[in-house]
Order: structure tokens, then sequence, then C-alpha cells
């Protein structure tokens, strides 16, 4: 797998996945029913974000991730990022190896940590992910998500510094 800055010309490989993924409503605070458009351009981030995609030898498209200042001004420090892993390539490693590039990516681009916002507490999967690559949870919004299963289920606030 290479992992890559994202083009315009990967839109139509990320949009399936990412269209399944937040229409399941299980892990993005996103709205369930996103146009292409609207999630294009959240996904395809302007500068000073980065998007990457991790890609199989023979072109498929595994999953991609966003990298983002966590806020504007004096906060532009913190980053923040996004990852979305196509469920045909679950348990492949794609978001360790996403989440290893994007810490390396922000610490190159002199972050001097990241935080994740919105991490939904029953995606045991990626808390476990995040802890293992050195995040802790700082805070937590109890009920903060509408799980379409579980209910209301709390929103975990990760950190971890870089420097």
């Amino acid at each position: 797998m290479k992992i890559r800055d994202a083009t315009i010309a990967d839109w139509p490989l990320i949009w399936p996945f990412l269209r399944e993924i937040v229409a399941a409503g299980e892990t993005y605070t996103w709205p369930r029913d996103i146009g292409e458009e609207q999630a294009r351009r959240m996904w395809l981030v302007p500068p000073p974000g980065r998007t990457v995609v991790a890609v199989d030898p023979d072109g498929t498209v595994l999953g991609s991730a966003k990298l983002v200042p966590n806020q504007a001004g004096p906060g532009n420090h913190v980053a923040n990022a996004s990852f979305m892993v196509a469920p045909a390539a679950a348990g492949r490693g794609v978001g360790r190896a996403l989440g290893a590039h994007v810490l390396e990516l922000a610490r190159a681009e002199g972050y001097r940590a990241m935080q994740f916002n919105a991490v939904v507490a029953t995606n045991t999967r990626a808390v476990g992910l995040w802890r293992s690559l050195g995040f802790d949870v700082v805070g937590r919004v109890p009920d903060g998500f509408r799980h379409p299963t579980e209910g209301y289920v709390d929103l975990l606030v990760m950190y971890r510094r870089l420097v």
C-alpha cells in the first residue's frame, strides 16, 4: 500500500465508501444523506489542509484521511484529522497506516498536537487504534451522538502531543 496526496481524480474512488460510511450513521457526525458535492468540499480540503489516500498497487483506494488545523488563529498549532477506510479493506492495517502517516505529516508541518473532537464511543476499533497510537481521552460529551441502533452515545475528545 502506498499513501500519497489525494487529487480530484481520486474523488470518484473515495466517494462510494465515504457515502456508505456516512449513510450508516455509526461513526461520523455528518448528515447521513449528505450530497456528493458537499461531501467532496468537506473531504478534499484546501490548504493549509491536506487529504491523502492509501492505494493498493492495483490503484484501488483503500482509505483516505484529511489533516486540518483544529482551530483558526491562535489555535492553529493543534491539528485535527479524519479517517475513512473502505469497508472492503477493513482489517488490513489501512487505518493504522493512515494514522501513522498523518501523525508524521502533522509533525512535519509544525503542528504541536493533534485533537479529535468527536470520536464515537461505540466505535471501539477507532478508539483502540487511537489509544495504541498515543492518544488519550481528554473529554467526553455525554449523549453527543445519535447512533442508529445504540441510541444516544457519548462522543470522545482524544488528544496527543506531537512535540
